[in-house]
């Protein structure tokens, strides 16, 4: 190694002190980001009377389990939900995944003759819109998705923002010369997609993955829109949305009410059920973050590898 590679070297290595300075830094963050969900844990198993008294406090003045016990009194249409909920994530993630390889591909090619229209119309498309009305009457009474599980998740298969990531990403990221010498050796185009792209681009798939299983994972508009008879199928986003709807109306017009279901409104734990909903929706979706990061990471090691 000469003088001018041991500089170089030298540049990108740290002593002692400053990784741990970098270490304390980084520590810091992560607590940042782990104490407001500590807080809303916190809150959720907090009383009512505690918050009317002082407030969202670390140290409640006494603690209760009536949130989640009003939670779990659903009984069969909870689980139902949760269900419902990791099938309409699965299932659209998979799709929607397929769909943005499949159409993002062949923009990155540039022998495809085609590939300047239909960049054209997936950019097209997400800057300008239907609107709520037309994509309701195609949904609903052209295609007849309403009260199925169709409903809740074609209408998000398609994402042109997706199409740009991962058309860029092929762009950037497979060499042109890969995809010749494939077709030298003999490989067709999914074989040469399969077994030589994919592998190159598993940090772009897990990314989208990511983004789509988020996007599946709280979406409750949809149900509000398709869902009008079989409840049985609703996730457990628009589930806990009603719930809390019901309360709040409830704790609002209390005084409208007899007197046992008005005393019964106002023990309703409406502000620490809003904190044990947000439980019962980030746990999930949160467990998901560990498996998505695994292949980010082996997928850019295999890029830097073949690089």
């Amino acid at each position: 190694m000469d003088k001018a590679q041991k500089r170089y070297a030298g540049l990108n290595t740290f002593g002692p002190g400053a990784q741990a300075v970098f270490h304390i830094c980084l520590g810091l963050f992560a607590l940042l980001c782990i104490i407001p969900f500590v807080f809303v844990i916190i809150i959720s198993f907090t009383s009512e009377d505690s918050i009317r008294q002082i407030g969202y406090s670390f140290a409640p003045l006494s603690w209760s389990t009536q949130a989640y016990g009003y939670v779990f009194s659903l009984g069969r249409q909870l689980w139902l939900s949760y269900f419902n909920s990791f099938l309409i994530t699965v299932v659209g993630t998979v799709l929607s995944v397929i769909i943005c390889i499949l159409y993002s591909y062949p923009l990155y090619r540039k022998d495809f003759k085609y590939r300047n229209f239909f960049n054209f119309m997936s950019f097209f498309t997400m800057i300008f819109g239907g609107g709520l009305v037309p994509t309701v009457v195609v949904c609903k009474q052209m295609l007849g998705m309403s009260d199925n599980y169709a409903a809740l998740i074609v209408p998000m298969l398609f994402n042109p923002f997706n199409i740009i990531v991962m058309r860029t990403f092929f762009q950037t990221t497979v060499p042109r010369e890969l995809i010749e010498a494939s077709t030298i050796d003999g490989a067709g185009e999914y074989r040469t997609l399969i077994q030589v792209v994919l592998p190159v681009v598993k940090p772009a798939i897990a990314t989208i993955a990511l983004l789509n299983a988020l996007a599946f994972w709280n979406e409750w508009f949809l149900s509000l829109l398709y869902v009008t008879k079989n409840m049985d199928i609703i996730p457990l986003q628009y589930l806990l949305m009603r719930m809390q709807r019901n309360a709040d109306f409830l704790a609002k017009n209390a005084g409208m009410l007899g007197a046992d279901a008005a005393k019964a409104a106002r023990n309703l734990p409406s502000q620490s059920l809003k904190m044990a909903l947000v439980v019962f929706i980030v746990v999930p979706i949160a467990c998901a973050y560990p498996f998505f990061q695994r292949y980010v990471v082996a997928g850019l090691t295999v890029g830097s590898v073949k690089g």
